[in-house]
């Protein structure tokens, strides 16, 4: 099966959308194996859109910029293979990418066939300039397409959550498929995306994962993604993205949710912060739980009802816990474990062990109860435990 877990990787397009080259795509590569990332589980490494010349050639074939990747796609597919990585490209299921480039409508075989020839193993489908009857039937097509080539591609959908595509992504022969609106570096961004998704997480499972889109994590107001807060703009003020505990909120939910991990920033230049972040293990496992559940979501008893509280059951037999803070200033979370189906008269408990500095915090009976700095989370792996 492709996708047993979510896929993890590397995409061009929030940080360097058209700026994209050869030479760029082989420092990222050397970097995703010298940083630790290919090692922790980030194997793809995706080149957005803008990649290919403005019209197709004399024989109606997709042909690679010429300026920016001067000896073809293949080869740079060589060289991303050669360093243990696998290699993912865009196309658009409209009769022109979102850019304004050649795309896949009417073209779909012709198309897969030459991505097969290249070696991908990840597509990245958009929705741009096609007609507003055909999305489904759009992507079933050029599933069919890339399933006829015998090569294993992630079909990657990435239809904006339009058509509520996570009612029938799977049966379309998806592995991901984009549920929201793109994210922006910003702190509203990473809320509203992630909320939206809460009631439609049932439908992501083993082989076709629910993608809230791809990390800003590490951004820091770089890239070419809009980076500007709505509130700063008022006064004038450029955004300078989000605080190291707005992205620890944001890679944390996604792991949380179980969906893609497309890296955004450029990893050529992670801060340690950033780089501790995305490589946190106990994070990338609960992303990664072979079982997928989503999970329990529980509400905050505190009267402070824009949090998240959430638990979510590990194949392992442990658990996770997410406690997110949305307010500007420090809170006190609580879990009762009556929420989570733990009666407290039943002589078990939660033992709990911090995902961020590894501490085991001891057992906590009858409820969880943690302080949550602003717009930050905490995350624990807990078990359960006799207690007298």
């Amino acid at each position: 099966m492709l996708a047993k877990t979510p896929p993890m990787g590397w995409n061009s397009w929030n940080t360097f959308t058209k700026d994209i080259n050869e030479q760029l795509i082989f420092e990222t590569a050397d970097k995703m194996v010298s940083e630790g990332l290919r090692d922790a589980g980030y194997e793809y490494l995706v080149i957005d859109d803008c990649w290919s010349e403005r019209q197709r050639d004399e024989n109606g074939q997709l042909v690679a910029d010429h300026i920016k990747f001067p000896h073809g796609m293949k080869y740079v597919a060589d060289y991303v293979h050669s360093k243990g990585l696998k290699f993912g490209m865009y196309s658009c299921c409209g009769l022109m990418t979102c850019a304004g480039y050649p795309a896949s409508f009417g073209h779909e075989f012709d198309d897969a066939n030459y991505f097969a020839s290249v070696g991908i193993d990840l597509l990245k489908y958009d929705n741009c300039y096609h007609p507003s009857s055909e999305s489904k039937l759009s992507y079933a097509r050029m599933a069919l397409a890339l399933r006829q080539t015998g090569r294993d591609i992630i079909f990657s959908l990435c239809n904006w959550g339009n058509a509520e595509v996570w009612k029938w992504a799977r049966s379309v022969g998806g592995h991901m498929y984009r549920s929201t609106g793109d994210i922006m570096d910003n702190f509203e961004s990473i809320k509203k995306l992630s909320n939206s998704q809460k009631e439609n997480l049932g439908y992501s499972a083993p082989g076709c994962f629910n993608d809230i889109d791809m990390l800003v994590a590490g951004m820091s107001g770089t890239g070419n993604i809009s980076t500007f807060d709505p509130v700063a703009m008022t006064n004038g003020a450029e955004y300078k993205g989000c605080t190291d505990g707005e992205y620890r909120y944001h890679f944390a939910m996604w792991c949380m949710f179980s969906s893609p991990l497309m890296i955004g920033c450029d990893v050529r230049n992670m801060s340690p912060a950033t780089k501790a972040l995305l490589l946190n293990k106990e994070l990338i496992a609960i992303n990664q739980d072979e079982d997928a559940r989503p999970p329990i979501f529980i509400a905050d008893n505190h009267g402070l009802h824009d949090n998240t509280i959430c638990v979510k059951f590990l194949a392992d037999g442990t658990y996770a816990v997410g406690m997110f803070n949305v307010y500007d200033r420090k809170v006190t979370a609580i879990l009762p474990y009556y929420e989570m189906g733990l009666d407290p008269l039943c002589g078990y408990a939660l033992e709990y062990t911090d995902v961020f500095t590894g501490e085991n915090l001891g057992v906590r009976r009858d409820y969880g109860m943690f302080e949550v700095e602003p717009h930050d989370c905490r995350v624990f792996r807990a078990r359960l435990v006799k207690v007298k």
